[in-house]
């Protein structure tokens, strides 16, 4: 029987552990941390195998394949390992794409992943398709395919899932942009953070679609690289050559695969990032077959992601936004480039490697004053201080907030908008951006 080894039991380890076993694979794994009650439970009904808070090389190394969770760098010393041993690795998307002939909607890029995945997912369950949701966001695809299969998955792709994916094929991929992102994962070399992002187009056939956006200048530097066999479907802010979805005159136009027209005013999802989500989750569905009735009604009663851009409430006349998901120096750009009042950004972090200067401009022209928020504030002092704004040096939520209070006057907005990773302070993003939410509404 072949032996096949999960290491990581978050979201998408239990679910591969659950369609390997189904499959009649030997399954045991492996986290190095605690494993979360529900997937101990998950794993246990099905008696599986695993331990918790160590990896055990003799129950590991003797692997046929081992499944990697996409948190889990190759430079850990159990994947040094692994790799020494030529124990081959994929990802729990590339195990789950073998036991399944759904269609795949696979969405990845720097910034808007999840509005994106979120907002074609929506237009999908509106038009009475039978879809699931995957990926970085919703339930393990594997866990799905194993139990709950659907015609169709729309799935959300990190850089980290794309690494270890090998013969999976998207029918429809989108690739939205391609910003500095995790370049500490990347040995801080762009080009393999581009590279793995590219993944996306691999094995795509003449029958399947591939969208992007054209303005983007590094996917249209790549694209040279490639012989893309998919149908290309290049959408930007504003009609330009190629392009086949873009905004004009007010207008929010779609010319392939069939001409779609609304009003851009319609569109439930305000800024100039949005735009970008917004057509190529249109494009997508009208890929996929959707009526256009159905899309224009999606577009216009989405609402929203949480974590990325989300009103919280106003106090005193100032709003409050959590917009904890902009984890890169290009989510914040867009996020302060959306604002019409003047600004007290809350930044910090887990750097990763950040280049603050392509902000700048914006934090002048924006913000009224700078709040830190991190374990260590010394790059944003080296980065921001000279800026001449107002600072206040926090490593708490509670102080973070506080600061803000005092600083904010009427009509401003407090923007939660970190550039960073939440590691340093918090559990993870979510975990951020819920705390920012409760210390804001008991102001």
């Amino acid at each position: 029987m072949k032996r096949i080894v999960i290491l990581g039991a978050g979201e998408s380890g239990a679910g591969a552990a659950v369609l390997a076993k189904k499959e009649g694979f030997d399954v045991f794994v492996s986290d190095m941390s605690k494993i979360a009650p529900r997937y101990k439970q998950l794993l246990d009904d099905r008696h599986i195998l695993w331990e918790e808070g160590q990896h055990s090389e003799s129950l590991i190394l003797n692997a046929d394949e081992i499944i990697k969770s996409p948190g889990i760098p190759d430079t850990a010393p159990m994947m040094q390992e692994v790799i020494a041993a030529g124990i081959p690795v994929i990802s729990e998307i590339e195990f789950a794409g073998r036991y399944t002939t759904s269609k795949m909607v696979c969405i990845t890029g720097s910034n808007g992943k999840t509005t994106t995945t979120s907002l074609i997912y929506h237009i999908f369950k509106n038009a009475g398709y039978d879809v699931g949701l995957a990926g970085n966001i919703g339930r393990s695809l594997a866990l799905q395919v194993a139990e709950d299969p659907h015609a169709y998955y729309v799935i959300e792709l990190s850089s980290f899932q794309l690494d270890n994916m090998y013969k999976f094929k998207a029918d429809i991929a989108v690739l939205l942009n391609i910003t500095p992102d995790h370049l500490d994962r990347y040995n801080f070399e762009m080009q393999n953070y581009v590279d793995a992002k590219m993944r996306i187009t691999q094995n795509q056939t003449a029958q399947d679609a591939f969208i992007y956006w054209n303005d983007d200048p590094i996917i249209r530097r790549e694209l040279k690289k490639y012989n893309i066999k998919a149908v290309q479907y290049p959408f930007s802010e504003l009609k330009e050559k190629g392009s086949i979805g873009y905004i004009e005159a007010g207008q929010y136009i779609i010319e392939k695969p069939e001409p779609f027209n609304m009003e851009q005013e319609a569109l439930s999802l305000t800024g100039r990032h949005n735009i970008y989500n917004s057509l190529a989750a249109g494009i997508a569905s009208r890929v996929a077959g959707i009526k256009k009735e159905v899309i224009r009604q999606s577009l216009s009663d989405f609402p929203g992601v949480e974590h990325r851009l989300e009103k919280v409430c106003t106090v005193r006349g100032v709003h409050y936004v959590n917009d904890s998901k902009a984890t890169n120096v290009d989510a914040c750009w867009y996020a302060l480039d959306s604002m019409k009042t003047k600004v007290v950004l809350i930044v910090g972090g887990k750097d990763k490697g950040n280049d603050y200067a392509p902000i700048k401009p914006l934090i002048s022209e924006k913000c009224r004053a700078l709040v830190y928020l991190g374990a260590d504030n010394q790059k944003l002092h080296d980065n921001f201080d000279a800026l001449g704004l107002p600072v206040r040096d926090t490593h708490s939520m509670p102080d973070c907030v506080k600061a803000c209070y005092e600083l904010a006057q009427p009509g401003d907005t407090v923007l939660l908008s970190p550039c960073c990773a939440s590691f340093d302070l918090f559990k993870n993003m979510e975990d951020r951006g819920e705390q920012f939410k409760e210390l804001v509404r008991n102001l």
